[in-house]
């Protein structure tokens, strides 16, 4: 008699998921998990509690989502009931996030009945988002409007088994740390925590030691990693419109899929979105001044890639996830070097590669190093034919200078040692330099009295004002600015003049 062993599963099939969830991932086409599913996942399962620090594409979303829908599917079995409040609570910085996140966890419970996903997020009514909570059993919500609706006894957080903080770092940077704590608070009596984060910095940590309780770290990558689907691409701008030109070169690209302009600002962002509306483009743009329905209906056209660009500020760096974004130019460098990281990770994703292209100009330098010191790399120059840039940029050097020997180092500072009679001579030299000096500056001090007293004789009236006074030539005010200034700034200028 022969006996058959059961296959090993591998893929998702290995974390043995709910049924209705694993068909859900089959026909989302998701196979093989990635590194952060990988590690996540099991250690969720077992309900751990985690701080996981994971680059922006990794698709930590489904990391956290695959598990906690796992356990309220199993946990509801055959039961059919009408919760009172939450049991999973995600939270999200941006709205933008917490709407991608929703979607995802829709797609994920296709075909499971009765669970259902309420969105909390500014800018939108407060009825439909009221009767959404209604029987919720995940809720992903911002920081603001949840705190809005508990306070006013519109939900409950004493239901709460599991919470989520996504893009905790990010969190901080928005000033809801605060918010973090009462939601926690609210919350006490839950079960699990997970914490997403880009890196581990001290104040995430402390952050964590507040929320969670003994959390296992998990690190998958980090920042200075760099992805291999992602060709980076820098060009030098010599001036704006010199930009515009680079940016021309890849709207006519026939390569590019769909797209992501990142501008420096929201009238930029406007501005840009407009004009390229005007020249037949299939466009649209995206800021955070926009009223949310708007945001949230120009984010749906390009998601259904009903648009095949999009001009936007940093409110879409992060919680974008399109998997047809082919490219990524940012029209100039971000505030924050970390953000450059969150822009070009909108590119690449579910498997694809991408380009990101970034105009620097001179001005940008400084911002430039900062980021290829936060990346540790140097990204490298990119000319295009006929738009090469005509100021010679200057060197960036983003690498450490190698320190050199000691027996170098003591050979370089051996010349320099002096007998004392040749210190006493070098000494004697200064002293001479001084001598000089001071009757230079007696020279150049009794020309400048003369002209004084002859400014002093064809001065003008106070009434003329400083402009009449500072426009001779050879005046004080010319000869030092500053003393010019502090002559007749304490003075008032004779209104009736």
């Amino acid at each position: 008699m022969s006996t058959h062993p059961h296959p090993i599963a591998s893929g998702f099939a290995a974390f043995r998921l709910q049924s209705n969830l694993q068909a859900a991932i089959d026909a989302l086409g998701f196979h093989t998990p990635t590194p952060v599913q990988e590690q996540v996942i099991p250690q969720a399962l077992a309900g751990k509690d985690l701080l996981v620090s994971s680059q922006t594409g990794s698709g930590k979303t489904a990391a956290f989502l695959i598990p906690l829908l796992h356990g309220l599917l199993t946990s509801r079995g055959s039961v059919m009931r009408v919760p009172s409040g939450p049991s999973i609570l995600v939270l999200s910085p941006t709205r933008e996030l917490a709407q991608q996140v929703a979607d995802d966890a829709i797609d994920l419970l296709k075909g499971s009945k009765g669970a259902r996903v309420a969105t909390v997020i500014g800018g939108l009514p407060y009825g439909k988002q009221l009767q959404a909570l209604r029987g919720a059993d995940l809720v992903v919500a911002t920081p603001g409007r949840l705190l809005d609706l508990y306070r006013t006894r519109k939900i409950r957080l004493d239901q709460v088994v599991q919470m989520v903080v996504d893009e905790a770092d990010r969190m901080l940077d928005l000033g809801f740390a605060e918010d973090l704590q009462a939601i926690a608070m609210a919350s006490a009596q839950r079960q699990q925590t997970l914490m997403f984060s880009a890196t581990f910095a001290p104040r995430i940590m402390q952050l964590a030691e507040k929320l969670t309780k003994d959390p296992l770290r998990v690190a998958i990558t980090s920042l200075n990693q760099a992805k291999p689907d992602i060709r980076e691409l820098i060009h030098l701008a010599d001036h704006d419109t010199h930009r515009m030109k680079l940016l021309e070169h890849y709207l006519s690209d026939s390569t590019v899929d769909q797209a992501v302009i990142f501008a420096r600002t929201q009238v930029e962002c406007e501005k840009l979105g407009e004009k390229l509306n005007a020249q037949g483009l299939s466009v649209t743009f995206l800021h955070g001044a926009l009223p949310q329905s708007v945001r949230m209906r120009r984010l749906s056209a390009f998601r259904e890639r009903r648009v095949q660009w999009l001009v936007a500020t940093d409110v879409a760096a992060r919680g974008l996830d399109v998997p047809s974004i082919s490219h990524v130019i940012n029209l100039g460098l971000p505030m924050k070097p970390e953000d450059y990281v969150h822009r070009i990770g909108r590119t690449a994703r579910a498997g694809r590669s991408g380009v990101a292209v970034t105009m620097v100009e001179h001005s940008d330098m400084r911002k430039l190093r900062a980021i290829e010191r936060v990346i540790e790399r140097r990204l490298e120059n990119s000319i295009i034919a006929g738009l090469e840039p005509k100021v010679r940029p200057l060197l960036r050097n983003t690498g450490k200078p190698e320190a050199k020997s000691r027996t170098n180092s003591w050979q370089d500072r051996a010349p320099q040692t002096k007998t004392p009679g040749d210190r006493w001579q070098d000494n004697a030299r200064p002293a001479k330099a001084r001598a000089d000096g001071w009757q230079d500056r007696v020279s150049l001090a009794k020309p400048r009295r003369d002209d004084q007293a002859s400014e002093a004789k064809s001065a003008p009236s106070r009434g003329s004002g400083f402009a009449g006074f500072a426009s001779k030539p050879g005046s004080r005010a010319e000869a030092s600015p500053r003393a010019g200034q502090s002559r007749w700034a304490g003075k008032r200028v004779n209104s009736r003049a």
